[in-house]
């Protein structure tokens, strides 16, 4: 986990830990702001390899992805960490500007949770969150 969020509110050793996989590092810091302010610890990755390599090492308990990135998209990502063997299933929601019913679709049968289109704020993630039993 990163050295900047330590002596934050949140405890890294009982908090929740939110992955935020995104290409841009701006999108990555305001996600990173909002999971915080949600009582997670927030962990980036800047493409889905990156992401993946981290969640093998831990599982997180949210991972917010972008669809399109370099190196391995947000559906190749989501997939193969659905076949990662884990005694915890994170909760896996795009947060993505691929907004069209098909998208959503994808995003869902690739193995996603939840689908939020970007830009989102603290508000409709938060409501995201709740609704899967998150929040």
């Amino acid at each position: 986990m990163r050295d900047r969020y330590a002596g934050t509110s949140v405890s890294a050793a009982t908090a929740k830990t939110c992955l935020i996989v995104d290409d841009s590092r701006v999108i990555r810091k305001v996600s990173s702001k909002i999971a915080l302010s949600l009582g997670y610890v927030p962990v980036e990755a800047e493409n889905g390899e990156e992401a993946l390599a981290r969640c093998k090492k831990s599982m997180p308990d949210l991972v917010l992805t972008d669809w399109n990135m370099p190196e391995m998209d947000g559906i190749e990502f989501v997939t193969k960490l659905r076949s990662i063997p884990t005694p915890k299933e994170p909760v896996v929601v795009f947060c993505t500007s691929n907004g069209e019913a098909k998208d959503i679709h994808d995003g869902i049968a690739a193995g996603a949770d939840d689908y939020i289109v970007k830009p989102f704020d603290e508000a409709a993630l938060k409501a995201k969150l709740e609704k899967l039993g998150r929040g």
